[in-house]
């Protein structure tokens, strides 16, 4: 083979350039930890002031997907995750509604981050126009994402370890305060889990409000076809996922120990973001400046890690996909070895940050996650019980039976405490999805196919 042939050979193909440690930093900047500190009031306020139970309900729930996950990637390492698995299992046309219904999440992450950065710099900013902001933002987040993966890793990896820092500084300050006689003036009391107030159903609707915090292990695996080695992205799925829910945890244990109430609290903090008043209440006008900062780095590093992961489940279904619409979403730029038009059109979509609200994009947000959450712990059972007919032994109707139902009731629960709106707006995207299905299959007459890339001339190393 030519040199020309095998570079226009490895053009075709998304460059290997993320180790273990990159692609768990990502998971974890697509999960945002300071979101903690801005859905407190609310969560608080939902569950009689048990906060770290909800975070430990919905960490539950999400293991036994985050376990299918990890058994599906080793087993179709494609960057198309719960839309590669669902047409491989069942068929293209079931996971092309699986895809359809995870865009309505993944689209709509970067416009939120988008429209919370507006809202950040309106509030420095007042006399500038709202638009430029949205426009500057995007602009550097899809130059960013466009260029290079293992550069965007990298710039992700430095944000999340500076909001980490703050949330461990927040930590000393609210441990000192607790122990000088604050909120329930011991760290070694069991409120924060669990008080007389405390009642199961109003934990699960807790639970559901916090699980989305989690959302981000499951996007790592739109990075399997850029690992250095694609048997470290289930790793990366479990340490994200646990490194992830440690820190909701701790942080949310600690606030509530020094919060047992929302006494004091405005409105604003109970119905919105909390984050302010917490940071001020624990170290004054300071350090409600830093970890107003670090919530801006987190929304930053999520932009990042949501943004490209998108980019990558456009890629493989307009891989597998026909036309001209098609080609151009599943093309890789010749020099960056990223999906440019995927990328683009992400930044493109993004800018509905400048006409929209935050109410009603967030109530669009969530409806296909958990649809995609729900058949990935399907596919378990359909490759490997009923495929590979391995159900003869206890272990095998554990693995391949008994969890990924477990993980399907969890998903089950939690859809059905979503509110009537995003429900109602998911059934319109995916009534949608049912109609251009129809079109490009030609009402069924003409059937997808999955194609699984071929990676092997790809050399592994940074860009």
């Amino acid at each position: 083979m030519s040199q020309n042939t095998t570079e226009s050979h490895q053009s075709a193909h998304l460059s290997r350039s993320l180790g273990l440690w990159a692609i768990v930093f990502l998971g974890l900047g697509y999960m945002t930890p300071t979101v903690i500190f801005d859905t407190f009031g609310i969560v608080s306020e939902e569950t009689n002031g048990l906060v770290p139970t909800a975070y430990l309900l919905a960490l539950l729930a999400m293991v036994f997907t985050a376990i299918s996950y990890g058994r599906m990637t080793r087993v179709f390492p494609s960057a198309g995750s719960a839309y590669t698995y669902t047409s491989e299992t069942m068929s293209p046309n079931v996971g092309f509604l699986i895809g359809w219904s995870s865009l309505l999440d993944y689209l709509l992450l970067p416009l939120v981050n988008a429209l919370i950065i507006r809202s950040y710099m309106e509030s420095f900013f007042p006399n500038v126009p709202p638009w430029i902001w949205v426009v500057v933002y995007v602009a550097v987040v899809t130059t960013m994402v466009m260029v290079s993966m293992s550069n965007t890793s990298k710039v992700n990896a430095l944000l999340v370890v500076f909001e980490v820092v703050l949330i461990a500084v927040f930590l000393v300050l609210a441990a000192r305060a607790i122990w000088g006689g604050d909120g329930n003036g011991t760290l070694f009391s069991t409120a924060p889990v669990w008080n007389d107030n405390a009642q199961l159903g109003l934990l699960i609707t807790g639970a559901t409000i916090v699980c989305f915090s989690f959302i981000g292990f499951d996007a790592i695996t739109m990075y399997t076809e850029e690992a250095k080695d694609a048997n470290t992205v289930p790793k990366a799925i479990v340490l994200a996922l646990l490194i992830g829910g440690a820190i909701f945890f701790v942080a949310a244990w600690f606030t509530q120990s020094l919060f047992p109430t929302l006494d004091g609290f405005t409105d604003d903090a109970l119905e919105n973001s909390a984050l302010p008043e917490i940071a001020f209440k624990v170290g004054g006008e300071f350090f409600k400046i830093l970890l107003t900062s670090a919530a801006f780095a987190a929304t930053m590093a999520s932009s990042l890690a949501s943004h490209a992961s998108v980019a990558r489940l456009l890629y493989v279904m307009g891989r597998n996909g026909n036309g001209p619409i098609s080609r151009s979403f599943g093309s890789v730029h010749p020099t960056f070895r990223t999906p440019a038009f995927a990328i683009v059109f992400v930044g493109v979509v993004s800018l509905g940050a400048i006409p929209f609200n935050l109410d009603f994009i967030a109530s669009l947000i969530n409806f296909g996650a958990l649809i995609a959450f729900t058949f990935v712990n399907l596919t378990v059972i359909a490759y490997f019980a009923y495929r590979n007919k391995q159900f003869g032994t206890p272990k095998h109707i554990l693995e391949n039976i008994v969890l990924p139902l477990i993980g399907v009731a969890f998903t089950l629960i939690l859809w059905a405490n979503l509110s009537a709106e995003s429900r109602n707006y998911g059934f319109i995207w995916f009534g949608a999805g049912i109609l251009v299905l129809l079109w490009i299959t030609k009402f069924l007459r003409r059937p997808l196919t999955m194609r699984m890339e071929e990676e092997g001339v790809i050399e592994v190393g940074e860009e």
